[in-house]
């Protein structure tokens, strides 16, 4: 599409690569954060805009960085939300009350059923259509902020970003007005093909606790997939994968498989469950997470696999792995991630549809 004005919600690693993306093919950019994330807003605003090197470089200006919501909304036709599951709720709690008909909304990533968390926050029916509502199947970027208002962006993906609306009616719409951006962006059958092809929950939690001693013990000094990833772990990635895959072909849905998306991202040579994490290009230099008490668990275990494992229980599925990952990180983390439930379809106010309507999404 020609000039848009895209507003970004979030300031982390994906909030800064989303916003100096669209800036630089040419649209209007504002970045707003809450105030409960000052810093990065801030050097932005400092600077005038986001340097970035990696793959993709140089230097885009931002429009906007800052904490008023009604100055970042300013003209905003597409509103790209980023960051994890767990800000969600938040962002579309702060967003929702100031969008007026008209207007896009993407959840990037989705993480786990983002649109329908998106819409139920926002007082949206799944099938309204005033405002456009959708969600990405991953964040197309491996990136890093590396120093104040400047990110490295080791990769862009190549393909494989999947997009969905909710309704499906709304999901040309948002192809067409990314596209310009993410040329390797497809049609996605339904929002939860986004949500389930999400390969986060199925690599780093497995990554993450067979890895947890030495976490622990270097501090996360070590490369998280080069290092992490052996036959042994990528025998138990690779199960969680196959659960993941059954739970799609109960719904009906199209998922590739991790490895064979990896290659279509152009993260990875190898479509295997090894080798090919470890010496993929697009994961090289990726350090491990300081510590345990980390997104990699208590988001893609604490939202992902608590979601994926609901989910399996209603279309008949069994998910042993998932299952034994999640007791794994409830115990090392000491919490209950089941009892929480952060994320399910009783969550999400769907608990009392039907499977038909569930898989008609």
């Amino acid at each position: 599409m020609s000039d848009m004005n895209v507003t970004v919600v979030g300031s982390g690693n994906g909030g800064l690569a989303t916003a100096f993306d669209f800036a630089v093919h040419g649209h209007t950019v504002r970045l707003f954060d809450s105030p409960h994330f000052p810093d990065h807003v801030a050097e932005v605003a400092a600077a005038g805009g986001i340097h970035a090197t990696g793959e993709i470089e140089g230097f885009a200006q931002m429009a906007y960085s800052g904490h008023d919501i009604g100055d970042g909304l300013e003209g905003a036709e597409l509103v790209v939300l980023v960051g994890p599951a767990y800000s969600t709720e938040h962002q579309a709690a702060v967003v929702a009350p100031h969008l007026l008909p008209g207007q896009a909304v993407l959840v990037c990533p989705a993480s786990c059923a983002g649109a329908i968390t998106f819409k139920r926050i926002a007082g949206l029916a799944l099938d309204d259509e005033t405002i456009t509502v959708g969600e990405t199947s991953t964040l197309p970027y491996a990136v890093r902020i590396v120093a104040p208002g400047r990110i490295n962006v080791f990769h862009k993906l190549a393909g494989g970003v999947f997009v969905a609306g909710l309704p499906r009616s709304g999901t040309g719409r948002l192809l067409s007005m990314i596209q310009g951006v993410y040329p390797g962006a497809e049609a996605a059958d339904c929002v939860f093909a986004t949500t389930l092809q999400n390969g986060n929950p199925v690599i780093h939690p497995a990554v993450t606790l067979l890895n947890a001693g030495l976490i622990e013990r270097t501090t996360g000094a070590f490369l998280f997939y080069e290092e992490g990833v052996t036959e042994a772990v990528g025998r138990a990635i690779e199960a969680v994968d196959r659960e993941r895959l059954a739970i799609a072909e109960a719904l009906g849905v199209r998922v590739l498989s991790e490895p064979d998306l990896g290659v279509l991202q152009g993260y990875m040579r190898e479509a295997n469950y090894s080798s090919g994490y470890s010496t993929a290009p697009g994961f090289l230099g990726i350090g491990a997470q300081s510590q345990l008490e980390h997104r990699y668990l208590t988001e893609d275990v604490g939202y992902s696999l608590v979601f994926l494992t609901d989910l399996a229980g209603r279309v008949g599925v069994e998910t042993p792995t998932m299952e034994a990952l999640i007791t794994m990180a409830s115990v090392v983390l000491a919490r209950d991630f089941r009892a929480e439930g952060a994320r399910t379809l009783a969550t999400l106010g769907l608990d009392s549809m039907s499977d038909g309507d569930l898989a008609a999404l």
